[in-house]
């Protein structure tokens, strides 16, 4: 019987560790982690994903603190504002929400982050020290949830296991990769010019799809008794629920892939509450840090 992964629980458990960790940093320490969110602009979606993101900073016992700028706003003057987000002792995350006004160049002001207080993972520092294994890094949140909802049902150890990543972001398909490859998996990255994607696929134990186009991967693509994650989150017309409706799907062809893999995540409830958990986790790892305590893990 396929197991339909919970990713509402699994964010639960994380979020209910943060809590009694952040209650005991406090104690201990008498510090409170702060949490800092930057957004530039009047994005619908993005304003409502920055006030989820307090209200879990607060339901975490965060301080958090927020800072909604025109989308006017120069490069100079947001380059200005994280440079004193990164000198406040209070603050030991910070997160620019994306995505940014076209007359701002992102990548400038994600490099601008100090990547010790980077814990949305951006950072090229950060980057090269998941890809080499050197230092710890700050994992991309999306990447190490999908991460942690594999282990969920694979352990810990992958070795002998064959991986398909489809999809080479710097946000989750590449970051995926290399957290399955230090899990001893055998990884191979697919994209959008990989020849026969179908067989590729269907060589997988773990197939983890993050491209973005709705359900591209269908129940033939899938090797029988493979763990599945989706990661995309796709809004496609609904009319079966009346004029100008949507529903959310994934990159994956659900219905059909859970008659063959023998674990897979839905959408909406998989990776999705896994990311805000593990921005969390990341924020209080980093307040550990600047304590100069061993951190928990997750």
């Amino acid at each position: 019987m396929t197991v339909i992964i919970d990713g509402k629980a699994e964010a639960a458990n994380v979020i209910e560790a943060v809590k009694t960790a952040t209650a005991q940093l406090k104690t201990t320490k008498g510090l409170m982690p702060g949490i800092a969110v930057v957004i530039v602009g009047e994005d619908p979606a993005s304003q409502v994903y920055v006030a989820s993101k307090g209200k879990k900073a607060q339901e975490c016992g965060f301080h958090s603190v927020q800072h909604t700028l025109a989308d006017t706003t120069s490069q100079e003057d947001l380059l200005s504002l994280v440079d004193t987000l990164n000198n406040d002792p209070s603050i030991h995350g910070i997160l620019v929400q994306l995505p940014l006004p076209g007359h701002i160049e992102e990548g400038e002001v994600l490099q601008a982050i100090d990547p010790d207080k980077d814990v949305d993972g951006f950072h090229v520092i950060n980057a090269g020290k998941l890809t080499t294994g050197i230092g710890t890094a700050f994992v991309p949140c999306t990447a190490a949830g999908s991460m942690l909802l594999i282990e969920r049902i694979r352990g810990k150890d992958f070795s002998g296991l064959n991986a398909v990543v489809i999809g080479r972001s710097n946000i989750v398909g590449k970051p995926v990769a290399s957290l399955l490859l230090a899990a001893n998996a055998t990884v191979t990255i697919a994209h959008s010019r990989t020849a026969d994607l179908p067989a590729l696929c269907r060589t997988a134990d773990i197939l983890v799809a993050a491209v973005g186009r709705p359900e591209m991967v269908k129940g033939d693509w899938v090797k029988p008794g493979a763990t599945v994650i989706d990661v995309g989150i796709n809004r496609i017309p609904a009319p079966e629920r009346g004029e100008g409706k949507s529903r959310l799907v994934g990159d994956v062809a659900f219905a059909q892939c859970a008659e063959i893999a023998g674990a897979i995540s839905p959408v909406p409830g998989g990776v999705g509450p896994m990311t805000i958990a593990l921005l969390m986790a990341n924020t209080l790892v980093s307040a550990y840090r600047s304590a100069g305590q061993v951190p928990p893990t997750f």
